[in-house]
């Protein structure tokens, strides 16, 4: 994990935090630890909401709506997932046998776990100043180039189109499958009351993106392009 500090530019206090941050639920199980990344996790996720947002306000002026989704962009589990690949985390992520064996170290869902649980560990170990350097200097590249889009709000594009015709738009989750720490969630979209699309992901947001996408692919009355991608 050395090489990783030397990249991140940080001298660790408290290497425990650092094996927390990279240690899967599968694998502090196995292991009879008694902590695994995910209370990292949660306060990594807090801290790289702040950092964004702060930068974001600071360089943009648009309203409110649009910082959000612009914020909803970088932090989302594919740009996420991207962060982490490009720093190599994977080489030091931790599962047990049973997760290892069906690939849980590259599992897009806990790779992007793992980058927000090394966010909360340096906050915890390092500080917010240097939490905040080192965020920075990960992601305002992929900020900074107009050609990088991780993702795209097929749910508010779908809910424009919605509200344009007075219809009404529900979205439900039909089928739940996996481990608790390894779920994928199927969610339906549908418009009074008239499934319109179907969508599968590790985490109910993800699931319903994919829903909306699959309905306005399938009904090119509901344009995509006309509602606007980030």
């Amino acid at each position: 994990m050395e090489q990783l500090f030397q990249t991140l530019h940080i001298k660790p206090k408290k290497k425990e935090l650092y094996e927390i941050a990279f240690s899967h639920s599968s694998y502090a199980n196995e292991h009879k630890k008694k902590k695994d990344y995910e209370r990292l996790e949660f306060l990594g996720d807090a801290v790289l909401d702040l950092v964004v947002g702060d930068y974001l306000y600071h360089k943009n002026d648009s309203k409110e709506g649009e910082l959000t989704k612009v914020r909803a962009s970088y932090v989302c589990e594919n740009a996420l997932f991207v962060y982490a690949s490009d720093l190599g985390l994977q080489k030091y992520i931790r599962v047990g046998h049973g997760e290892e064996n069906h690939g849980g170290k590259y599992k897009k869902a806990i790779v992007a776990d793992i980058f927000e649980a090394l966010t909360g560990a340096i906050y915890l170990d390092l500080g917010y100043a240097t939490a905040r350097r080192v965020l920075l200097s990960i992601l305002v590249p992929y900020i900074e180039n107009p050609e990088v889009c991780f993702f795209l709000d097929y749910k508010s594009a779908l809910q424009e189109a919605v509200q344009t015709k007075s219809k009404s738009l529900k979205y439900e989750v039909v089928k739940e499958e996996g481990p608790s720490h390894d779920k994928t969630f199927t969610v339906t979209v549908s418009v009074d009351g008239i499934v319109y699309g179907e969508g599968a992901g590790s985490s109910k947001k993800e699931a319903e993106q994919a829903a909306a996408k699959d309905a306005l692919s399938k009904n090119p009355n509901l344009s995509f392009e006309k509602n606007g991608s980030l």
